[in-house]
This record gives structure tokens, sequence and C-alpha cells, in this order.
């Protein structure tokens, strides 16, 4: 009874480092790791312990016996990753190699202090590695008053199961050593040498916020946006609440065909109904419930085989939604299956090759057409969008597709942090294994640190920045112990006073727990959570939080 990786995958690697026969790949020492769709269990090797299930943070390991229906094609997925063989492997020890906490060498002048700007996933990580040692403090810095960026704000609404992955963050929040300084912006209300006077460095896991725009005529106007600024609306993001989202049309038209463009569709094609026991944001479902959307066309410039999807999304999406092709786009199918060699890809190839032609739909629900070698050359419309023109890949043949909402789904990019170099083409900021580096001398910036997609560009998934983290952390503590970091101008003590002073509206751990209560309790039995849509609204519950009784306090002082 192998144990099987499923779609909720965030390869995390933590499964890897619990087996003790090796058999989840490719493990974070690996080439593949950084790229690779997903982990995988060897059906032949595994021995069935189960070490891995308790490992994994969202809970996408389980016995083949236990598997839903739409899981079960994970069975034949994670087997496909390795080669076919005649005998059973023996079990083996454990191969994947661990890398070691750093050591933090301690100085006489006080702990390490570290400034971690930005509260996703890379910045976790990175504190829950800097705390494995004692008498380092983390200050976390978020501009808004919850944190965890994009698990929050990015993930889906109906992928709950990944959004446990807070569950571990939360656990790291408790460590000692740990504060949240939420609600306040670096760059506007505190700056980066204002908070070196208080750290010895300061690490940037601010990701990449900013969509890669579609240069074509006609992006702008009314009813155009991207699919990332729609799911940041879908999860209640307060700078995108009131995004102006018309879902009076028939049909919504995404340019890209990544996960994020497969993760709006499905939204967009799902009953309200299922939604309505998510954290979706009220503002969506009351828009989904009265939609009139009856066809979600997701267009891609490049072939099937290029599909910029993963297979464990496209198996998501087909088990939970119609998907069909037209004519045209079934025959370039089969043409690439023809000459795919790699498997994992013919495995995504023929699932697409199972899909219903568009021209057999019969109504019902939504439906979500992938399309195929089409090249966009400009939104159509005077006054608001009515479709795109597009050229036939290679070819000067032109096609329009009406809609009434036009996507951009492209990817991501990051954007300048103020007092750090920025490359304007990768859109990171110039680094060598997380230290940031000034362009004109190619040294280390002192004190200065990357994590996350501003340091590697938007690539991988959640827990791919686990070991990204772990690197940047390394190079930190290794410039700290070799004299590089300055010790802060300032007392521990005085950092909070300072924060206070600059931005009374602070939220710390207390205040974002009674938010996360607050947000629980509205979401009474059937939801996760109803979430609140505004900055005020979050200061306003996170006000509401007790205050710590005196001898907590005291303790609290006299640890800084």
């Amino acid at each position: 009874m192998p144990h099987v990786i499923t779609q909720s995958c965030c390869s995390d690697g933590s499964c890897v480092y619990a087996c003790p026969v090796n058999c989840i790949h490719p493990s974070p020492d690996e080439p593949g790791f950084a790229t690779a769709e997903m982990l995988y269990i060897d059906p032949v090797a595994c021995v069935d312990c189960g070490a891995c299930v308790s490992a994994c943070p969202v809970g996408a390991i389980a016995p083949d016996t236990r598997l839903t229906d739409t899981q079960l094609p994970f069975i034949e997925l994670n087997a496909a990753f390795y080669p076919k063989r005649e005998t059973k492997l023996p079990p083996t020890s454990k191969l994947a190699p661990v890398l070691e906490a750093p050591v933090v060498h301690p100085r006489p002048g006080g702990p390490l202090r570290v400034a971690v700007v930005g509260s996703g996933p890379a910045a976790m990580y990175a504190a829950d590695e800097l705390l494995t040692q004692q008498g380092v403090r983390v200050n976390v810095f978020e501009k808004l008053p919850t944190p965890y960026g994009l698990v929050r704000a990015g993930v889906a609404p109906d992928h709950q199961s990944t959004k446990r992955v807070t569950k571990l963050f939360e656990r790291v929040a408790r460590l000692p050593g740990f504060s949240f300084y939420l609600n306040c912006e670096v760059g506007s209300d505190l700056t980066h040498d204002e908070l070196l006077e208080h750290h010895h460095a300061v690490l940037y896991a601010v990701g990449a916020p900013d969509d890669r725009r579609l240069d074509v005529p006609g992006m702008g106007l009314p009813g155009t946006s991207t699919a990332t600024e729609i799911v940041a609306w879908f999860n209640g993001h307060p700078e995108y609440a009131g995004l102006p989202v018309d879902l009076s049309g028939e049909r919504v038209l995404i340019v890209g065909n990544g996960n994020v463009a497969l993760d709006v569709a499905r939204i967009l094609t799902t009953e309200p109904d299922a939604l309505a026991r998510t954290d979706i944001a009220d503002h969506a479902l009351d828009a989904l419930r009265a939609s009139q959307v009856r066809e979600v066309v997701i267009a891609a410039r490049r072939g099937p085989a290029a599909s910029a999807f993963t297979l464990p999304e496209l198996i998501g999406l087909t088990s939970a939604c119609e998907v069909v092709l037209d004519t045209a786009d079934h025959d370039l199918v089969i043409r690439d299956l023809a000459h795919e060699a790699d498997p994992l890809t013919r495995n995504k190839l023929e699932i697409l090759a199972g899909l219903g032609q568009a021209c057999d739909s019969r109504g019902g629900r939504p439906r979500i057409r992938l399309t195929y070698g089409l090249t966009p050359k400009r939104v159509l419309g005077e006054h608001a969008a009515t479709g795109v023109e597009f050229a036939v890949t290679g070819t000067d043949e032109v096609r329009e597709i009406s809609a009434d909402l036009v996507l951009t789904s492209i990817g991501y990019r990051g954007k300048p942090i103020r007092g750090l170099p920025f490359d304007d083409v990768a859109a990171v900021v110039p680094n060598d294994g997380g230290r940031v580096l000034d362009p004109q001398t190619s040294r280390p910036v002192p004190g200065s640190f990357v994590a996350g997609w501003i340091k590697r560009g938007p690539t991988g998934f959640i827990g791919t920045n686990k070991s990204c983290a772990a690197q940047t952390v390394h190079n930190l503590v290794a410039d700290y112990n070799n004299g590089l970091l300055t010790d802060p101008v300032h007392k521990v003590a005085s950092l909070d006073r300072f924060v206070r002073g600059r931005q009374p509206a602070v939220v710390d751990a207390a205040g974002w727990k009674a938010i996360d209560d607050a947000e629980i309790g509205r979401g009474g039995e059937l939801r996760p959570r109803v979430k609140f849509t505004t900055v005020a609204g979050m200061v306003e519950a996170a006000a509401c939080a007790p205050s710590p009784p005196v001898h907590q306090r005291l303790l609290a002082g006299l640890r800084r």
C-alpha cells in the first residue's frame, strides 16, 4: 500500500527528509527540484511507514487505498516519474542530505537581530531557519494588517488544503524571539537605513507583487484586467476588493494558460454553493451568484506540449469542470503527442486528447475551452473590451475571439525596493546566494539580503521558498559570524517604541490573532472564515485584542 502525493503538493520538501528510504524525489539537493511541478513517491521503494504524511504541511499525501475518485490519477502520476523496474528495491538508508541549520556564534553585544520584510512563505521559512538558533531575534514587517502573503491572497479559495501551510507559519510565529510588525510598510513608514540601525541585517522577502503586462493596444480599456488581480479580488485583498469585475456577459477570455489562469477559470465556472463553503470574499460570491458567464476561453501562444499549467492542476481542473477543445486544437494535441518523449508531458497531452469537442457541448453548467497557437495583437472595442484579435502563431492568419471580460495571465514581476539596486530586465534584486550585490562593484551590500521571488524570479511553488530561504539564511549567518555585519546602533527594546512612533496603528501578533479569531468566528460552522476586506476593518478588529497580563509584559521587557 504505497503512499501517493496529490495535487495539493507545495514542494516544501519536509517529506523528503522524513522518508527513511529516500523514495521521494526530486529532493531539494537535486537539479530538478526548483522546476518540478510537484514531488513524487516511488511506489516500488515506498515502505508504507507514513512518516511523510505527518511531515507534509498541506496534507497532500495519503495511502493509495484512501484517495478520492478525483485523486486516483495521482497513483499513475507518481509512478510515471520513476523508470520501470523488474524487481522491488530493498529499503535503503536515508540518502537525502539534510542541510544543517546555520550555527550562530554569539557576540557579547547581544543577539543576532534580523528584520524580515514581507510575511509570505519565503519570509516565514527564513524566520524558521533563523530561529533554530538560541537567542536570535526576528522581526517581520508587513504592509498589510494580515500576514502570509500569497497564501492568503493568491491561492484560489477552493484550494483550502494548500492554505494549510499557514499552520506551519503560525507555529513559527509562536517561537521565542519572533515578532510581527503588521500594517507597517518599509519604504514608507520606515526606511531601509532605519531598519539597519536596529538590526544586523535586513532580509527582503517581498515576492513579485506586480503583474507582467501584455503590451498590446487596448489593454487598459474597461473590461480588461489580470488574472492575478481577479484572484486577489476573490480572496478579499483590501487593495482589490473594490475591483470593478463585470460578470454580466457570457464569455470571459484569459490570455495565458498557467496555473493562475486555470484557477480563475475554475472559480468562474464552479457552482457558487460549492464556493460558499470556502473563504471566498462575500463580494465575489455575490457576483458569482449573479454571473451570466457561460464560457471561459483560455488562449495560449504556443502549442499544447508547451502548456504553462502543471499536470496536477490540469488533473484537478478536468475532474471538477467541463473542459473542451476545438477540433483544430485536438489535432494539435495529437500532433504533439506523436513526438513527445517526456512521460509527464505525455500524460498531460493524453488528458488533453481525451477532452470533449467544443462543438459537442450541451448547455448546462458553464464550460472552459482551451485554445492554442494564438498570439494576441490587440484588444477589440472602442469604449470597452469586446474581445481580442489574435495572429495564428507563426502565420499571417488573423482570428478574433469575442469576450465581455478580457484577462491576462502571463506571470508576475518584481518591483524595485527603495534603497536597494534593481535589475529591470530580470525584475529581481541582483544577488549572489541571497546577498544583495552592488551592480557597480559586484560586491555585497552590507547587511542586505533577499529570498523568494524577489531573489530568483517568480518560479517554483510555495514550498520551493524553503530551500531558497535556507540558502540566504546560511549566507547571512556566515557574514555575521565573520564579522561582516555591523552591530545595531540602538538597543533591542527601542525598536517597538520607534515603530509605534512612526505607525501608531501597527498590528502585533496579538492583534493578528484577534483578526484571525474574528474572521473564523464570522465564518460560523459552514465556512473556514469570512475575511475583512478593508484595512480599517482589520485594524478595528486588531484593536480588540486583550492586553497581555502584567507579568507577561514584564517578562517581554526583560527578554528585550
